[in-house]
């Protein structure tokens, strides 16, 4: 059908006189000489990125038969063209506003009858622009799609300009049809400007984009729009569906403040409070900026491992399923089986789910086997998980190695208020650890910095008693450990509190467990260090992932692009680290964070996860996100200005602290050559409107519920804003890469690091305390979460574990970004930089005397090794929060 099409336009086209000055091209007057510019577009169709959508083809054909074509208008940098008519008019207080004069229209060639030449379904298209020499260099251009089709516009590149020889444009832009428009789009040169350095004739055109990309705050947003705006999180609940779907509004309240996402426009609900969800079928429809979206080869991984499935369909028909008597593992072996061979879901558990969840969802092959890949906690050894060392390891080296710290007071003391809480403080004696501490006391330890503790009481404490009226079951913890002369950490004891059963004013009912040997002590150590797990697990996944990453980055990406321009330095050196943000949070808004989502469904704190999120929010301050400030807030490492980096850590084996530093040093030195290349003075920041409007709106808008707090940095100086760079793009790259990628690698095998507790622990004469003694493998897989809600979050997060094929690891870019060459070394710098990092990693790793870079697992701390592989590689830092 194409070639029919294509012969049919050639004919038609036969006898027509050429169009070359039918719309001005090539004029001159008697003064003016007109030179041709010859440029070369690179594009990608609708139809070539979509292969179904074959009436985009033949649309686009007819188009080209009717006259409508691409067309592109250069703008002059450095002439004033008058008022001119292809943007609008400035507004009546404006003045006269300087513009760079517009050349003649010039149209790609070819459109039809263009194959593909490219990868990935691009397409080179020739375009030839006459260009009046007098009117200077072309620092921008407008483009017109009068298809009815949008495409994927990547590059501009013009080959020999007068005076200038090449001049590049990177695009990365979906441009839908100009009907769609209220505005011309308009691409800049890569050349970076700041605002006062801008040519007069752009400065009209460099604003008129940012007022486009900041909207007017009304209306839905549709698929085309590119417009960045904040809200609340009024979107996780649902209750057209009843009162049990119904959640907080998170953000602007005192009580449960939050970052700002993404405005959509949609409705609200009966409630008036709670925006309207989409329909299962459109969830991957959710707005957000059009160049936010997934590229077509992440959105193909995406939906190919089943994202698309989790969703609404996890209620009601897996709902039931939970909450009814679950199918068990019944033992370790059983679990192994999904790794190993493959096990069938029992027929009781999929009666009532379509078979369609259960195919796009979880990983069966062609005989009904459902078979997951087999983590690498579990690889090479079984049972090395269960031991004290690697319990302890994991707390350096594992998922969530950002929570452990330095134990200050003996015993630890609560923060809760004791008004409403009573007493908190910890229970935990001297007798029952110094036996533990190879002679030394308590106050020795302490003084000579070998105790630690996980610490999960305070944050969850205010919530013990509202999860454990549900079906889950769980404790508040604190976890104290010993740090050994081979420098791995030793348990020492465990705390396990629940809430008085008289009032939560009576303060906490605690109970301390100890390492044991064998029989009934040792199977209570073993579920008391499982409580800590599910705890670890779920504050993980709510709060070092999804807050202090994904959650507090979005307003920054929104604030981004409402108020630094595209051709604004810091947006340059930002933009990569941005990358598919805004699409995974609306995504995990629509899927699994919302009320009966999957997080809800698999992680402890159930309907209380988000709103427990904006408690812990409170709690948040940017500057302490820096990596050395938060060792040292933790009490992980001093200042030292003879150590490197400036640091001691006072656990010489840290993995997750020996890389991270060198990380952090590499982007921070990176930021600083590029900010002081641009920024010669604090006075340059300090005139900078474009930045400064762009730090007043993240503290002020994205992060409004801390507007007043004091220890946001004023931006009136180069090392502030240094620093806040440095900070961004940590939490954007090496943060979220530590905290995302080991997912599967070891919680892969979940009762590694379960979810959810389901039952107490067993009290002395009752029935599970003597099941306790028989079969301890047995209460502890009743304890952790049954069958199918253990394959639903295998299956989640096999997916947010994994690299993309079209990833962009840290130290890379995918394109041709800015013509600075002071610029361009640096980055070059950082780069190389960053190869030396991966080579100390492999050294490290291969260290025998280093046990906490691999441990009894034989798992070696890849997760900031900077470059990646696709798939669970379990290694590579990308630019940006993309899964």
């Amino acid at each position: 059908m194409g070639n029919i099409l294509t012969k049919v336009m050639k004919a038609l086209k036969k006898g027509k006189k050429s169009r070359g000055t039918e719309n001005g091209a090539g004029m001159k007057n008697n003064t003016t000489v007109t030179k041709v510019i010859k440029g070369t577009v690179i594009l990608m169709k609708k139809n070539v990125l979509d292969l179904n959508d074959f009436t985009a083809a033949v649309a686009d054909g007819i188009d080209e038969l009717l006259g409508k074509k691409v067309s592109i208008q250069l703008v002059s940098s450095s002439v004033n063209g008058g008022a001119g008519d292809q943007l609008p008019p400035p507004p009546p207080s404006s003045g006269n506003v300087l513009k760079g004069k517009i050349g003649s229209p010039a149209f790609l060639e070819n459109w039809t009858t263009k194959t593909t030449t490219l990868t990935t379904g691009e397409s080179a298209f020739d375009v030839t622009f006459d260009w009046d020499e007098d009117i200077g260099i072309p620092g921008a251009f407008i483009i017109r799609n009068l298809h009815h089709n949008e495409f994927y516009l990547k590059t501009l590149t013009l080959e020999h300009v007068p005076g200038h020889n090449r001049i590049h444009f990177t695009c990365n832009s979906w441009v839908y049809p100009a009907e769609k428009y209220q505005t011309d789009r308009i691409f800049f040169s890569n050349q970076a400007y700041l605002p006062k350095d801008t040519p007069a004739a752009l400065q009209w055109y460099r604003e008129q984009e940012l007022v486009t990309l900041r909207g007017d705050g009304s209306g839905e947003r549709k698929e085309w729009d590119r417009v960045y705006d904040y809200d609340y999180y009024n979107d996780l609940g649902d209750p057209e569906k009843g009162s049990d779907y119904a959640r907080p509004v998170l953000g602007g309240s005192v009580e449960y403040p939050y970052p700002r996402r993404g405005r959509t426009g949609r409705p609200t609900s009966k409630d008036s409070k709670s925006e309207s969800r989409l329909p299962l079928l459109l969830s991957l429809n959710i707005y957000v900026p059009r160049d936010e979206r997934f590229g077509h080869l992440k959105m193909s991984d995406f939906l190919g491992y089943g994202l698309k499935s989790v969703s609404q369909l996890i209620v009601p028909e897996i709902q039931g399923q939970l909450d009814s008597t679950p199918s068990e593992f019944d033992s370790f072996e059983d679990i192994l089986k999904i790794y190993e061979g493959g096990i069938k879901i029992p027929q009781q558990i999929t009666k009532n789910i379509s078979a369609e969840f259960i195919k796009a969802l979880l990983p069966m092959d062609g005989e009904g086997l459902l078979k997951y890949p087999m983590p690498v906690v579990i690889k090479e050894d079984k049972t090395a998980w269960r031991t004290d060392e690697e319990f302890a390891r994991e707390m350096l080296a594992g998922a969530n190695p950002v929570i452990i710290s330095g134990l200050q007071e003996f015993p630890p003391r609560s923060k809760l208020n004791p008004e409403i809480y009573g007493k908190q403080d910890s229970t935990i004696t001297r007798e029952q650890v110094e036996n533990m501490l190879d002679g030394l006391t308590v106050d020795k330890a302490m003084e000579t910095n070998r105790l630690f503790i996980l610490d999960h009481h305070d944050s969850l404490m205010p919530y013990v008693r509202r999860i454990n009226a549900t079906s889950t079951k769980i404790y508040a913890t604190r976890t104290l450990l010993f740090l050994q002369e081979d420098g791995t950490l030793k348990p020492l004891a465990i705390e396990l509190s629940l809430p008085n059963p008289n009032g939560d004013e009576f303060g906490a009912v605690s109970k301390v467990y100890t390492p044991g040997g064998n029989g009934v002590e040792g199977s209570l150590w073993q579920l008391a260090k499982t409580y800590v797990a599910v705890n670890d697990s779920g504050v993980h996944q709510l709060i070092s992932h999804w807050l202090h990453t994904h959650a507090v980055i979005e307003p920054i990406v929104i604030a981004t692009n409402r108020q630094l321009s595209v051709v604004h330095p810091i947006h340059k050196l930002l933009h990569p680290h941005f990358r598919d943000t805004m699409t995974i949070n609306a995504l995990a808004r629509q899927t699994l964070t919302n009320a009966g989502g999957f997080i809800e469904s698999t992680v402890f704190p159930g309907k209380y996860a988000m709103e427990m999120s904006a408690v812990l929010y409170k709690d948040w301050v940017f500057p302490e996100h820096a990596l050395p400030a938060d060792l040292i807030k933790r009490g992980m490492a001093v200042e030292d200005p003879n150590a490197r980096h400036g640091l001691r850590l006072l656990i010489q084996d840290y993995p997750f602290a020996v890389d991270g530093l060198e990380i952090w040093s590499a982007i921070k030195t990176w930021v600083e050559d590029y900010c002081k290349y641009y920024y010669r003075s604090d006075e340059m920041i300090q005139e900078d409107e474009e930045l400064q409007s762009w730090w007043k709106e993240v503290r002020e808008e994205g992060h409004g519920d801390k507007k007043d707090e004091p220890w946001w940095p004023k931006m009136q100086s180069r090392q502030e804003l240094i620093d806040s760079c440095t900070i961004i793009i940590w939490l954007s790259s090496a943060l979220h890469a530590a905290v995302n990628f080991g997912q599967y690698p070891y919680a892969g095998f979940l009762p590694n690091r379960p979810t959810l507790s389901r039952r107490l622990i067993p009290e002395p004469g009752t029935p599970e305390y003597d099941e306790l003694k028989t079969d301890p493998d047995k209460v502890l897989l009743k304890t952790v979460p049954p069958q199918l809600q253990m394959l639903l979050g295998i299956s989640l997060i096999e997916i947010l574990s994994r690299h993309a094929s079209d990833e962009v690891y840290l130290g890379q870019r995918d394109h041709e970004w800015t013509n600075d060459v002071n610029a361009l070394e640096a980055f070059e710098r950082f780069g190389k930089k960053l190869a030396e990092i991966e080579g100390k990693i492999v050294e490290l790793n291969n260290n025998p005397g280093l046990k906490n870079r691999s441990g009894s697992v034989k798992v070696p701390y890849t997760l900031l090794f900077p470059t990646g592989e696709v798939g669970l590689s379990g290694k590579g830092i990308p630019n940006s929060i993309s899964i």
